[in-house]
C-alpha cells in the first residue's frame, strides 16, 4: 500500500487508511467456509464448543464427578452413551467436561502467548536495533528448551493445576509469536506509507495500531488456530503426566492416563477421551488451514 503525500501548504492532513481484509470477520469466515480443509474444521470445532458448553452449563445427562458403584466398566448403552470407567463416572460426560478444560487452558495460555508475543515481536520489527536484538535473543531461548520440558519446569516451579498450566504453555509458545510478528512487520515498516507516516510526524504508536497492525494481523491469526490444536496437545500430555488437571476434575489426558491399563478389558474409557484430543487437534489444523486460504488471496480459488 502506498499513499503520496500532500501538497506542500495544505491547511489540513488526512489520516492514512490501514490496509485490512475486504468484508472483515464475515469475509474470512465466507473464506474460510469455501475452503474444504476450512470447512471440515470449523464444524468439528464448533461441535466440540457446543459439547464443552453443555458440560460447562451442566446439561450433560449425567454428573462429569458422580460415582457409581453398582454400575463400574459398563459398555456404551442408551444410559452411558461412552460408557463407564473403574469408578462407574460416566466417559461421556467427563470427555465433555474434559474438552471444555482443554480448551479454557489452550484459550487462556494462547491468548497470553498471542498478545505478549505479538506486541514483543511488532516492538522489535518497527524499533529494532538494540530491542530488536534483546527480544530476538530471549526468544532464541526459550526456543532452546524442547516444549514439553519447557513447560514441566515452569510448572514445577509455580506448582499444579489448570492456571498454572495455561501459564507455562503461554511461556512456551510466546516465542513462536515473536517470530511470526516480527517477520511481516519487518516488511511493512519498509513500505512507502510507513515512510510516509514518519514524514507527516504520526507517533509511533498511531503507526503502529493504525498502520503495521492491520496489515500484520492475518498471519498472527493462523497462528492462533495452530497454536490452539498445539496448546490442547499440550496440555492433555501434561495432564498425562499428572502436571495439569488435578483429580476429581476431568480432563482428556488424565483420563487416558487413568484407564490405559484398562484397554484390554474397557476400550471405551480410554478410547472416546484419546479420540476427542485427536478430533481437537485436526479440527484446529485444518481451521488454521482454511484460516490461511481466507487471510491469503494468492491461494484464493485454488480449492
Amino acid at each position: 500500500m502506498s499513499a503520496e503525500l500532500p501538497a506542500v501548504g495544505a491547511p489540513q492532513v488526512g489520516d492514512l487508511e490501514p490496509t485490512a481484509p475486504p468484508g472483515g470477520v464475515r469475509a474470512v469466515v465466507r473464506g474460510v467456509w469455501r475452503d474444504r480443509n476450512g470447512r471440515i474444521g470449523l464444524v468439528v470445532t464448533s461441535v466440540l464448543v457446543l459439547l464443552a458448553v453443555t458440560a460447562v452449563l451442566g446439561l450433560t445427562p449425567q454428573d462429569p464427578l458422580a460415582q457409581h458403584p453398582d454400575a463400574q466398566l459398563q459398555a456404551p448403552s442408551t444410559t452411558y452413551w461412552f460408557g463407564t470407567d473403574q469408578f462407574g463416572r460416566d466417559v461421556a460426560a467427563r470427555t465433555f467436561a474434559g474438552i471444555a478444560a482443554s480448551l479454557r487452558v489452550a484459550v487462556l495460555a494462547v491468548a497470553i502467548a498471542a498478545l505478549v508475543g505479538s506486541i514483543a515481536g511488532v516492538v522489535a520489527g518497527y524499533l529494532g536495533g538494540t530491542w530488536d536484538q534483546v527480544i530476538g535473543r530471549v526468544a532464541d531461548v526459550l526456543f532452546a528448551f524442547p516444549a514439553v520440558l519447557l513447560a514441566m519446569a515452569v510448572i514445577a516451579g509455580l506448582g499444579r493445576g489448570w492456571l498454572n498450566t495455561s501459564i507455562a504453555i503461554a511461556i512456551v509458545y510466546i516465542p513462536i509469536f515473536v517470530r511470526v510478528a516480527r517477520g511481516p512487520t519487518l516488511s511493512v515498516v519498509s513500505l512507502d506509507h510507513i515512510a510516509a507516516c514518519r514524514v507527516l510526524g504520526f507517533s509511533g504508536r498511531r503507526t503502529v495500531l493504525r498502520h503495521v497492525l492491520p496489515n500484520v494481523s492475518a498471519p498472527i491469526v493462523v497462528q492462533v488456530a495452530l497454536a490452539l490444536s498445539w496448546a490442547i496437545l499440550t496440555e492433555a500430555g501434561l495432564s498425562f503426566l499428572g502436571l495439569g488437571t488435578q483429580p476429581p476434575d476431568p480432563s482428556l489426558g488424565l483420563m487416558v492416563s487413568e484407564t490405559r491399563t484398562l484397554v484390554t478389558t474397557a476400550w471405551w474409557a480410554m478410547t472416546f477421551p484419546a479420540l476427542a484430543v485427536i478430533l481437537a487437534v485436526i479440527a484446529l489444523n485444518l481451521l488454521g488451514d482454511g484460516l490461511t486460504s481466507a487471510l491469503d488471496p494468492k491461494r484464493e480459488g485454488r480449492r
